[in-house]
């Protein structure tokens, strides 16, 4: 194996396009992923294949180029924005005489210099292992050795087979720690759940601007940098909506195009977060003139962690850097889909605030209702929500109210009050209604 430097890593970055050219962007990107692990981008490698080759990826003509340049610049690891396969990493170092990285480890490795809590550090080390047990090939020379000795001699077991049982040993004692962790979230869900504080979740791609806009809204302190992946581990906070209404705010690892598998499967837990959100705060970078095709990507991922289905706020952020006034876009039936701020100045974070509420009032109801004398403890409640719009005392000395507030509202009022929620007679909602009052945010 091949020693890390305690000091720095001189990296040659290789990106090569199947069929294609390689767009600059993906180029840019991979360049910033390295600096992210901590890497001096010395070289970059690019070209065009039909299709990969199957010894060495790139073609023997191209890793012999690879390899001058490796002697050239004094490189220590080279990175290659492609998946590649145990016999290829095998034969890239063979040939090149330093580590070969592909893109899966190198995201790996950074998730492992950011993670910070038990939960994260323990998800980090289970995708490592996931993605190290696919990689032990018989490389080396100790690993086709037998255990053996006088009295000890037979079938043995080799070392590459003793590495895979310790490795699976290890991978099953993460799952079960993980297993206990989620359980631990699961009971914090249902406690939400219970309560009745619906989660919004902020998602997007790396470097959009979650972290900031959560310490904006939230009046947090997440580390937030200009960086790929600042932060990796979920914060929630609660989110004042103003009038007793409040939301829980949770900030999410960001996603990146072709996030590795066992990363997708290790966060699984962190990422139910976002699929059992009632509202995703989907955060965009304005300023980034691909930020359509990042849409595409990071909804990609929502599909496949399940939250393909949550409804969206599309967050525009960064405008300051285009010199745009904040904004609003709404769709037919008067929604709000999409809102361009500034996380940085604080510019459209009320147009925002507005958007989530008006996204939890549209399942607003409205209808009226008669309450019997016995019944005052239930008026008393409605009070309380700030439901009631109209009342008016009965002939039976009861009341007739006007009531409008959210139905998860109306039916646990029901629940604790055995009210039948189909003595509503309901009408149509009106904005002029809403009992929120605005929040101004600093």
């Amino acid at each position: 194996m091949f020693d890390r430097p305690k000091l720095g890593e001189r990296a040659i970055l290789v990106q090569v396009g199947i069929g294609s050219r390689v767009p600059n962007e993906q180029i840019e990107e991979f360049q910033e992923l390295a600096r992210s692990a901590g890497a001096e981008v010395c070289a970059t490698v690019t070209g065009t294949r039909r299709a990969p080759d199957a010894r060495f990826f790139i073609g023997s003509g191209k890793a012999d180029e690879l390899r001058q340049q490796v002697e050239l610049e004094k490189a220590d690891l080279v990175l290659f924005n492609h998946e590649l396969s145990p016999s290829q990493e095998r034969n890239l170092e063979a040939s090149l005489h330093c580590r070969v990285l592909d893109r899966a480890g190198l995201i790996l490795d950074i998730f492992a210099q950011r993670a910070r809590s038990f939960e994260g550090k323990l998800q980090v080390e289970l995708a490592q292992l996931e993605h190290l047990s696919t990689r032990l090939v018989r490389g080396w020379t100790h690993l086709e050795r037998q255990k053996g000795g006088i009295g000890l001699r037979g079938p043995g077991e080799t070392q590459l087979e003793t590495d895979r049982r310790l490795l699976g040993q290890r991978i099953r004692q993460l799952n079960r720690r993980l297993e206990r962790v989620q359980q631990q979230r699961e009971q914090g869900r249902r406690t939400r759940h219970k309560a009745e504080i619906p989660t919004v979740s902020l998602v997007g791609y790396t470097n959009a601007g979650k972290s900031t806009l959560f310490n904006r809204l939230t009046d947090s302190s997440v580390y937030a940098a200009d960086q790929l992946f600042a932060t990796l581990d979920p914060t929630l906070r609660r989110l004042d909506l103003g009038e007793g209404r409040s939301v829980v705010l949770a900030d999410t690892v960001g996603f990146v195009r072709d996030l590795p598998h066992e990363l997708v499967a290790a966060f699984r837990s962190t990422l139910q977060e976002t699929r059992d959100a009632s509202l995703l705060l989907h955060v965009v970078d304005a300023a980034d003139p691909h930020r359509m095709e990042r849409i595409g990507q990071v909804n990609e991922v929502l599909a496949e962690i399940g939250a393909e289905q949550v409804r969206q706020i599309e967050v525009f952020n960064k405008i300051d850097l285009l010199n745009e006034a904040p904004r609003v876009l709404r769709d037919e039936q008067g929604n709000v889909t999409r809102v361009w701020l500034s996380a940085s100045t604080g510019a459209g974070l009320e147009a925002l605030i507005e958007a989530i509420r008006g996204a939890f009032d549209a399942d607003q109801i409205r209808g009226r209702i008669h309450l019997g004398v016995a019944e005052a403890r239930t008026r008393a409640r409605l009070h309380e929500l700030d439901a009631v719009v109209e009342e008016s005392v009965s002939a039976d000395h009861g009341w007739d109210l006007l009531i409008s507030l959210p139905e998860r509202d109306f039916l646990s009022m029901c629940r604790h009050e055995g009210l039948a929620p189909e003595r509503l007679l309901r009408a149509p909602c009106a904005a002029s209604d809403t009992f929120l009052q605005s929040r101004t945010v600093a």
